[in-house]
């Protein structure tokens, strides 16, 4: 089935390299707050060693219609939904193992770009945590992104790219798996923001 009409007939849809994008919003469409959602094992197992933690962090970097930039963590600024830059996440670490946001699409002309991206408390498992991100906006199928390909040793991974060219927002697999925090997404992507008010 092509991703056209898997995206009118609802449904999953799983990004990857074959298939790296998908349309989540179109010109006309009344959209509204998409949950996006963050799973993993939250105890990972080995062959020899007992279950060990694995704590995940989920959060944001914004670029709003007028070049302004920002980022979002729980620990500093979990953004606000009714206001720019109409991006919200959880407060409260929900359940272990699950990490959320919700944001606004029914003002997609709001902003130009959002990176949604996990972080470590130190360089966590990754393959052992198997973690997937999935966004559910109101029209449209779900879509995931699964934290395959992992690289050891990194802390941070970029999950997923999200872009407003004008013809409706665009969701690109990411799955950029780097060695420090919030310092190097920012400068991987050249956010064009201070570093320091980012940084971990």
């Amino acid at each position: 089935m092509a991703i056209g009409d898997q995206r009118a007939g609802g449904g999953k849809v799983t990004l990857s390299k074959a298939t790296p994008s998908i349309n989540l919003t179109r010109p006309g469409e009344l959209q509204g707050v998409m949950r996006v959602e963050l799973t993993w094992v939250a105890r990972a197992k080995s062959l020899f060693r007992r279950s060990t933690p694995v704590e995940l962090e989920l959060g944001c970097l914004y670029e709003l219609a007028d070049g302004r930039t920002g980022a979002l963590r729980t620990a500093t600024d979990a953004g606000a939904l009714e206001f720019e830059p109409h991006i919200l996440l959880d407060r409260d670490g929900a359940r272990p193992g699950s990490a959320g946001l919700n944001m606004d699409l029914a003002r997609p002309e709001a902003f130009r770009r959002v990176l949604i991206f996990a972080l470590g408390a130190q360089a966590p498992n990754w393959a052992a945590a198997k973690g997937t991100l999935t966004l559910a906006p109101t029209i449209g199928p779900s879509v995931e992104v699964s934290l395959d390909e992992p690289v050891a040793d990194t802390k941070s991974c970029a999950i997923a790219l999200l872009q407003n060219a004008g013809a409706g927002v665009t969701v690109y697999r990411e799955n950029q798996y780097l060695p420090g925090a919030m310092d190097d997404i920012v400068a991987a992507y050249r956010w064009g923001m201070d570093l320091d008010s980012a940084r971990a």
